[in-house]
């Protein structure tokens, strides 16, 4: 397994584990992430060669169509992750741990942590929270389990929030957020996502923490960032935020493709006989 921290090192990387993106973070390497929710995309991306691939419990919101990412179960997870790690040979897989696996208490959330890693193949977890969970973190991480943070906006907790607005704008929030990232290292965190936070605070935790900071609505300083897929694609329409940028418009092309296809259907030029047996 290559040890390399250069640029071309890690793109030539066998296999991208936690210990690379320590390496990258030394190197200052920017690490890529984004998500992916099945086999095809998840090849796509990895071919690409995309660092760490996030099963998301956002599947909830672009492949459900749920509001929220409270009603995905843990059996969804598995499902999505299994078919996420059949795609792939060289990224770093790393699964969400659904609302209600692992906040109950620490011994539901090793169970939970368990069964995604022995029925999914993936390489890590990830759940949201600082303080209160860092006895949860402690104990999937006891039993050999990597363990990504996520502070700032925490999507699971969007009903206690009330709304998706940036966090930690007031100083007493940011204080908090600084001293849970430095927790979640403590307790062993290979790295921490930073949801929709002041720039200046991302910068401030980025400096503080030796871990990879992974940020998403977070500026331009975190050691790597993260997006969703269909948002970087654009296959969703309806999201605007700030921090996403599309790379592309799929949804126009898709339909364009399906309307080219009923038209062919309709005049019966598709089938042609160069197409059929």
């Amino acid at each position: 397994m290559s040890t390399k921290t250069s640029a071309s090192g890690i793109e030539a990387a066998k296999r991208i584990t936690t210990q690379t993106l320590q390496e990258m973070k030394v190197a200052q390497t920017p690490v890529a992430m984004l998500t992916a929710y099945d086999y095809t995309s998840a090849r796509i991306l990895d071919s690409a060669g995309i660092d760490v691939l996030l099963v998301g419990d956002s599947a909830s919101n672009v492949v459900a169509g749920h509001e929220t990412t409270l009603p995905i179960t843990l059996d969804q997870m598995i499902y999505h992750a299994s078919s996420v790690v059949r795609g792939v040979s060289r990224a770093l897989v790393v699964v969400d741990l659904p609302f209600g696996s692992y906040q109950g208490n620490s011994k539901e959330a090793l169970a939970s942590a368990i069964r995604i890693m022995k029925e999914s193949g993936a390489h890590a977890v990830k759940l949201e929270g600082g303080e209160a969970v860092i006895p949860t973190v402690e104990r999937i991480i006891t039993a050999g389990i990597p363990v990504m943070g996520h502070l700032g906006l925490t999507p699971q907790s969007i009903y206690r929030f009330g709304t998706y607005k940036v966090r930690a704008r007031e100083e007493e929030e940011a204080e908090t957020l600084r001293r849970d990232a430095v927790l979640l290292e403590q307790a062993g965190c290979f790295a921490v996502v930073l949801e929709k936070i002041p720039l200046e605070l991302a910068s401030q935790v980025t400096s503080s923490v030796n871990i990879p900071t992974i940020g998403i609505g977070a500026g331009p300083s975190c050691d790597g960032q993260v997006l969703v897929t269909h948002d970087l694609l654009g296959l969703t329409t309806d999201f605007n935020p700030r921090f996403v940028r599309r790379y592309g418009h799929l949804a126009d092309e898709i339909q364009r493709a399906v309307e080219s296809y009923i038209q062919d259907v309709r005049d019966r030029s598709f089938p042609s006989i160069d197409e059929s047996y």
